[in-house]
């Protein structure tokens, strides 16, 4: 079974509890830490202070970071969340240690939120329930919040799709605002994601007296098999943006070069028409056709013949 709490608005605590086995297993989960909720984990936990400042909701590390404490773990890891139309980070903090685990949060990742709400409504579904092990607790959080990412990486490659669509349909202008949001998204995520590798590979190292250390590591392999996973098609998602900006501006490029080609060949054909009619219109008694009653017809189609043997010259040279 599982025993919930809500110690104060934003501090809930969730004891884990198997009646087949002697020890239980607390998760206190912690929203928007500030300072009574440092001061309950520095009264209840014998955890460093620095650590603790670390927890702050005013403070933000820009990489994941471990810290090894005298009988517990401090872990700092990000994940990408759609937030304001972008990717940004979303910091979760970690304490784990015998018996306990504390993750502190600013509510921005549901990944995290609905998994709680999981081990309120139905524990027994949990793996940490059968074994009421915080290292395997740990391990259950990261999975769930990796397999989010997952979520975000499917979003972009329909976005991807979308925007394939936009460039070879003729619609390169919506395109290029496409491509440069998801050019973003993506180096934000792999900016997020590139490190997470090596901190699972050194949670591997963690010890448990309830659960074999090969246990751990098989565990804490797969997650590391996701996070290369998830980094492989980062890689894909991330050539194939580099790919499809390489086709719009060739499409762009294109188009530009036959709108300059069109206007440049109505230049050259209006060209020579300007110069018969600025010759004919001079003003001198020996102009030719001048006094005659024909003589605008005639000069008009002086004009048509022009045009026609430049229009076949540019249509057999290939240049319309």
């Amino acid at each position: 079974m599982a025993n919930y709490k809500k110690i104060t608005d934003r501090v809930e605590e969730l004891i884990i509890d198997n009646p087949k086995t002697t020890p239980s297993l607390r998760w206190i989960n912690i929203v928007n830490a500030g300072k009574n909720e440092i001061d309950y984990l520095r009264k209840n936990f014998n955890f460093d202070l620095v650590h603790l400042k670390v927890a702050a909701a005013s403070v933000s590390f820009q990489r994941p970071m471990i810290f090894n404490g005298p009988d517990y773990l401090c872990l700092v890891l990000h994940f990408p969340i759609f937030k304001n139309d972008r990717i940004i980070a979303a910091e979760v903090d970690f304490f784990i240690g015998h018996g306990f685990l504390i993750t502190v949060n600013n509510n921005d990742l549901k990944a995290l939120a609905d998994f709680f709400n999981l081990g309120k409504k139905s524990p027994d579904s949990l793996l940490s329930y059968s074994l009421e092990s915080s290292a395997i607790l740990l391990y259950e959080i990261l999975g769930h919040l990796i397999d989010s990412c997952y979520k975000l990486l499917d979003e972009s490659s329909l976005d991807i799709n979308e925007v394939e669509e936009l460039i070879f349909s003729g619609n390169q202008k919506e395109a290029v605002k496409r491509i440069l949001t998801l050019r973003r998204n993506i180096v934000n995520i792999r900016r997020i994601m590139q490190n997470h590798k090596n901190i699972l590979q050194k949670l591997m190292e963690m010890e448990s007296s309830l659960v074999e250390r090969n246990a751990i590591k098989k565990y804490y392999n797969g997650l590391v098999e996701h996070s290369k996973r998830i980094w492989e098609m980062l890689d894909n998602q991330k050539e194939m943006v580099e790919v499809l900006n390489n086709t719009n501006e060739s499409m762009l490029n294109d188009r530009l070069t036959n709108i300059m080609k069109t206007l440049t060949v109505f230049s050259v054909i209006v060209l020579p028409l300007n110069l018969l009619a600025a010759i004919f219109g001079m003003n001198t008694r020996v102009m030719p056709f001048v006094d005659s009653i024909f003589g605008f017809p005639i000069i008009i189609a002086i004009m048509l013949v022009c045009s026609a043997v430049m229009f076949g010259f540019f249509k057999r040279k290939r240049w319309l």
